[in-house]
């Protein structure tokens, strides 16, 4: 493998060996703390505009195959491990994420040190970072980096550009696509839902004129005001049929509720967080992958009362309404990879699908 720098905005700059493709971007870097299902996170859509850097040593060793990709294409802009298993050994493998990186054009760099880095992350928050090759001209790239925006543009860019069917005989469910991933559509599959994936700025109108049962926001990647026609689309929605949201959705309906949203320091990027189910009082693991939090302050006259929180920081894991037939969670009920203790909140949508109905 041939010498490779990962250099961070703040001027620290580390050498590692290269994997996969040259094709060096500029992101956010975060740290995943998952043990597994690199996979998975690598192919998921939320993760686009980042860096991602895996906190468990080995990664490789499972290789890639078919079966568990939860996106099309991976859309993150780099991926950082301290070790990398050139060697897969899985009887499902079909080629090295060496490989499968090359295909997809997204960077890798091994042999770095990621406890450094993420108690560095830790204490001052996410930085942008970029990597390049080691005869590069540092200084411009940390002066570029500090002079840049990083892109708002993800949810457009991952989105699908028509509405289509996932045709089944249940209840008529309106996907509205901010990054969904595979594992939400299989979760709706299973319980026979009658699934319409729609863009993710399609009007409240348009919505309606397919008469949903519910409506579903999942997933995706960035800021929810980088999608003010998501927001203005969920607000004019709110009271017309059930709604569930996760993720990038669970910001974007609050903030249509009236909710102010705030970055992260670090944010949540897991397979395994701790979140306080406050009405069943009781502690479930879930899989998360977000950047920003509702604002505890901002809650009052929005009808909104907490059902979730996160044990590690105290920050608002889900909510219902007062007055609307909703229910929103910043975790990944879908998991994969990760826990699946939260799997049920799919059920309990269903329910209220068929409640409404039965008015």
């Amino acid at each position: 493998m041939k010498k490779r720098l990962l250099i961070l905005e703040d001027g620290s700059v580390y050498e590692g060996k290269a994997f996969g493709s040259d094709n060096y971007r500029m992101g956010e870097l975060i740290f995943q703390s998952g043990i597994s299902g690199y996979q998975e996170i690598i192919s998921d859509s939320s993760y686009y505009g980042q860096i991602v850097m895996m906190t468990y040593p080995a990664i490789g060793n499972c290789g890639i195959n078919r079966d568990d990709f939860e996106g099309l294409s991976p859309q993150l802009f780099g991926l950082v491990v301290k070790e990398y298993c050139e060697e897969p050994s899985n009887w499902r493998s079909d080629a090295t994420l060496d490989e499968f990186m090359k295909l997809k054009n997204i960077a890798g760099i091994a042999d770095i040190d990621t406890r450094e880095i993420t108690r560095k992350i830790r204490d001052h928050g996410v930085l942008k970072a970029m990597m390049a090759d080691e005869d590069a001209d540092v200084e411009a790239i940390v002066k570029m980096m500090k002079e840049t925006e990083l892109l708002s543009d993800g949810v457009a860019k991952v989105s699908t550009q028509k509405p289509f069917p996932i045709p089944s005989r249940g209840k008529k469910v309106v996907l509205v696509d901010i990054g969904t991933k595979y594992a939400v559509i299989r979760e709706f599959n299973m319980r026979g839902c009658d699934l319409m994936v729609v863009p993710y700025n399609m009007s409240a109108e348009d919505i309606l004129a397919i008469h949903p049962d519910g409506i579903v926001y999942a997933g995706g990647p960035g800021s929810p005001y980088d999608i003010e026609e998501t927001i203005t689309n969920a607000k004019a929605l709110l009271g017309k049929c059930p709604i569930m949201a996760t993720g990038l959705g669970h910001e974007v309906l609050a903030v249509a509720l009236g909710a102010s949203v705030k970055k992260m320091k670090v944010g949540h990027h897991g397979n395994s967080t701790p979140v306080r189910n406050l009405k069943k009082n009781k502690v479930e693991f879930t899989s998360q992958n977000h950047g920003y939090d509702i604002d505890a302050a901002s809650l009052a006259n929005t009808g909104i009362t907490v059902t979730h929180t996160a044990l590690n920081d105290n920050s608002i894991e889900g909510f219902v309404h007062e007055s609307y037939s909703l229910m929103s969670f910043a975790f990944d009920p879908a998991a994969a990879p990760g826990a699946d203790d939260v799997a049920y909140v799919f059920d309990e949508f269903c329910e209220m699908m068929n409640e409404r109905g039965a008015k």
